[in-house]
């Protein structure tokens, strides 16, 4: 009997939880329905990854549901990684899929913008929200950091990184036009970045 007869055979008998992920996908090689074991692992996780990348619902489940199908057409590369853990190496799938679809529509959201500040924030690579408060993926250090900035500026940064708010939320919210927040966060980003900065560079000299 194979080992995919045996896992089959055996499967309702087990805690779904005690499966590995690396037994679960060389299983689903020859059974491609216990693939949906792995997508309801990780498909909300992968969500609010990809969302932390693109900012946008329907490109972040894109980019999701393009992952599994790269997952799973590469599967039989995982099995020759020896020391790797499925986990990461879906991460990275997810991550750098991601990072592709940003880096196309950050091309066409700069040729195609005709506000002037958007192009300069788009400009500003230091600026970006993964070298501000994304980077370092803790939230915690990022409100630090916030913190330490003049009120109304935080909480116009809060609403934005923090709670994933959109321009338009927010504009709404604190009676702003979406021009003249867009300018309060490029402000705020710039004090952010050299709070970060001196940040890291005390953190260097320890």
């Amino acid at each position: 009997m194979s080992k995919v007869e045996t896992f089959k055979m055996n499967f309702e008998e087990r805690d779904k939880e005690q499966i590995k992920d690396e037994e679960v996908l060389t299983a689903s090689l020859d059974k491609p329905a216990l693939f949906k074991i792995l997508v309801d692992r990780y498909q909300e996780a992968f969500t609010r990854k990809a969302m932390g990348i693109l900012r946008q619902q329907e490109e972040a489940e894109d980019i999701v549901q393009e992952t599994f199908v790269k997952i799973y057409w590469n599967a039989k590369k995982f099995k020759k990684i020896e020391g790797i853990e499925f986990k990461s190496w879906a991460y990275k799938i997810l991550v750098n899929t991601a990072i592709s679809r940003y880096r196309k529509i950050s091309k066409k959201w700069q040729a195609e913008s005709l506000d002037p500040l958007d192009l300069e924030m788009a400009s500003e690579k230091n600026l970006s929200t993964e070298n501000i408060v994304l980077e370092s993926e803790n939230k915690s250090a990022a409100a630090e950091l916030i913190s330490r900035i003049p009120k109304p500026l935080a909480r116009l940064v809060s609403l934005y990184y923090i709670e994933d708010k959109s321009y338009k939320q927010i504009a709404e919210k604190e009676s702003l036009t979406i021009p003249a927040l867009k300018m309060k966060l490029f402000r705020a980003k710039k004090i952010l970045r050299d709070l970060y900065k001196k940040s890291d560079d005390n953190n260097n000299k320890i």
